[in-house]
């Protein structure tokens, strides 16, 4: 699933720009894809699409306060002195490495609070027991993606480098 994600995120990074996924489907089978790959893919594209119409929704309006919200006292915005605990089944899935760098990236200030909890979602929702580092890294910029933003060199070069083949200075 992760290859098909990587194709469409290099293919079609401006995401506006990604087809539908009926034409996408076709796209990725002509381009040798597996079809439970594609399927997968698709799946999980369109939970991120959701969860991303959501965000947009809810998010926060020009006075701070998001409309979605109004006369919903327990669905106020994230403070910014907020804590997240993460439950039980998103420790063992996530595992050690991929919770300490979301923590990181959110440390950083590049993954602010409502894309911090799709990356979580779409997590949960891919393969892998714990996930590998490598994907959480593809979910991050899927979720960059959803939203139409492009990480910052940083940042993009901190989710796209291996680690393996660093040099120490």
């Amino acid at each position: 699933m992760f290859e098909v994600l990587v194709y469409v995120y290099e293919n079609y990074w401006q995401g506006d720009a990604c087809p539908e996924a009926p034409q996408l489907g076709r796209k990725l089978s002509a381009a040798g894809f597996e079809a439970s790959e594609i399927e997968a893919a698709l799946v999980w594209l369109d939970g991120l699409q959701l969860a991303a119409q959501t965000s947009r929704s809810v998010g926060p309006g020009a006075d701070g306060q998001s409309p979605a919200l109004a006369g919903h006292p327990a669905l106020l915005p994230q403070s910014p002195d907020s804590l997240r605990i993460y439950s039980i089944a998103e420790r063992d899935h996530l595992g050690p490495d991929a919770l300490g760098f979301v923590s990181f990236l959110e440390s950083s200030g590049v993954l602010p609070p409502h894309m911090r909890e799709i990356v979580l979602d779409r997590a949960m929702a891919a393969p892998g027991d714990p996930l590998d580092l490598d994907d959480l890294k593809i979910i991050v910029l899927m979720v960059y993606w959803s939203f139409g933003e492009e990480p910052d060199a940083l940042v993009l070069d901190e989710l796209c480098d291996d680690a393996l083949f660093r040099v120490a200075h």
